[in-house]
């Protein structure tokens, strides 16, 4: 079965199909709307199919528009990418590897894998986004990103996982604070203070094992405040608002207005994985995956 569509026809179609609207789907694509109406007729009669419901100005996909939505989408994100691969090999490069992260991630793990994979690697370009798990999960099933570094319990489907650290909790006190590692037996003898935490938005298991703690400790905290980035708590400590719980991989030397207490006493721990989309064909990410399954426990 032999179909004359184009490129220029499917991305005319993705263009309408997202917006729902001729006239401002051509404006986006800078042609006419005329125009654009022509050539979407010309790849509705080319498939024999209906690709939209127009009534007045109301347009709506139908099944087989919404379906070929989906599918186009995706691989069309697939084709730039092939693509923007094949002008990277010829600028010298061997690829490239979009990363996303929590913040935790970049204090040793990212690196050190970034250090072992250039010295074989060393003409791969990396870009590095900071992201809450969520907006990574996002970004992995969109191919905005190759892979992320979430802490999250459970992925959905179309994504592989491996863990890559178990780590414990660690209090984060002001200097000056009266609880010093000599004097601190439990969390319970925090129960009055104002506590700086993770936003459940982060990760609701996160926070859920993060208040598995202080259920443990025997009292509910006191939130002053929530926030889904480690400076902002440590800004927020630093200047008196409350103290906070984080991982222990979020210790930081470099502050010294901030004292570190590690709770590796209690029984929870904190996991950080990394994430990926299984159809994902960047040539690159098989060989960081490998990388990573031959360094993690």
């Amino acid at each position: 079965m032999s179909y004359q569509i184009e490129l220029r026809h499917i991305k005319y179609f993705l263009a309408v199909a997202e917006e729902l609207h001729f006239r401002k789907a051509a404006e986006r694509l800078y042609i006419s709307q005329p125009g654009l109406s022509r050539q979407i007729k010309e790849m509705e009669d080319a498939l024999g199919i209906t690709l939209f419901h127009r009534h007045n100005r109301n347009v709506q996909l139908t099944l087989a528009g919404q379906y070929l939505k989906d599918e186009l989408s995706k691989n069309l994100k697939q084709l730039d990418n092939i693509l923007h691969h094949a002008k990277l090999l010829e600028d010298g490069k061997d690829g490239e590897l979009n990363f996303g992260y929590v913040g935790s991630a970049m204090q040793r793990i990212i690196p050190e894998l970034l250090i072992k994979f250039t010295k074989n690697h060393p003409n791969v370009l990396f870009s590095l986004k900071e992201m809450d798990n969520i907006k990574q999960i996002d970004g992995l099933l969109a191919q905005d990103i190759d892979i992320g570094f979430v802490r999250l319990e459970r992925i959905p489907r179309g994504l592989s996982s491996q863990l890559v650290l178990k780590e414990p909790f660690c209090l984060v006190l002001p200097k000056n604070h009266s609880i010093s590692h000599d004097t601190f037996k439990s969390v319970s003898q925090l129960k009055n203070e104002s506590f700086i935490l993770f936003d459940p938005e982060y990760s609701a298991a996160y926070y859920e094992k993060v208040m598995g703690i202080f259920d443990d400790s025997g009292f509910t905290p006191i939130t002053s405040h929530n926030t889904i980035h480690a400076d902002s708590i440590y800004k927020l400590v630093e200047n008196g608002f409350g103290i906070s719980i984080v991982p222990k991989s979020l210790k930081s030397s470099e502050n010294s207005n901030l004292k570190f207490i590690d709770l590796d006493m209690i029984p929870q721990r904190t996991s950080l994985s990394a994430v990926w989309k299984k159809d994902n064909n960047n040539p690159i990410l098989s060989k960081v995956i490998n990388l990573i399954h031959s360094n993690c426990p």
